[in-house]
């Protein structure tokens, strides 16, 4: 993904991706986001409906203690809390998105795997609709950026 690109990721999503600069030995976000810009828009939404998902379970919390809503107070339990979610990792890995992360819950871990399976079906280097293709690296690509690969495997076994 290109430089900007990856700026921009962080920069609205700061939390997210607070480990982005951190060093090898404790994140794989030191290498960025490995996988093509065609995928930003997936993962920036994801990570739209994550933090918001996090920010306003907070807010609920928050309003029920003001309110004094007791855990366990019958037929109104209170909210859980929602660790914050942290990126490992962002990458392509076998033609499909990998997003690696700690924290969340259910919600979160749901949103992810559509995330991931929104990618399957979207072109890794332009954002259109693609496939999956074979034939050395495994990718996600339109019909256009296929045929682009497949020329450029071409000159490359001809030489």
């Amino acid at each position: 993904m290109r430089e900007e690109l990856d700026k921009q990721l962080c920069e609205k999503y700061p939390k997210i991706f607070r480990d982005r600069n951190s060093p090898m030995n404790e994140t794989a976000m030191c290498w960025g986001f490995s996988c093509g810009e065609g995928w930003y828009n997936i993962i920036n939404n994801l990570c739209a409906c994550i933090q918001h998902h996090i920010d306003w379970v907070e807010k609920r919390r928050q309003w029920e203690v003001e309110k004094g809503v007791e855990t366990g107070e019958p037929g109104y339990p209170r909210t859980p809390h929602v660790e914050q979610v942290v990126a490992m990792q962002v990458k392509e890995k076998f033609g499909g998105l990998r997003f690696y992360y700690s924290g969340g819950d259910e919600q979160i871990h749901g949103m992810v795997r559509m995330a991931e399976a929104m990618a399957a079906t979207t072109c890794e280097e332009c954002g259109t609709p693609g496939s999956w293709r074979t034939g050395g690296w495994m990718r996600t690509l339109c019909d256009e950026h296929e045929l682009e690969r497949q020329q450029r495997l071409k000159e490359r076994f001809i030489e």
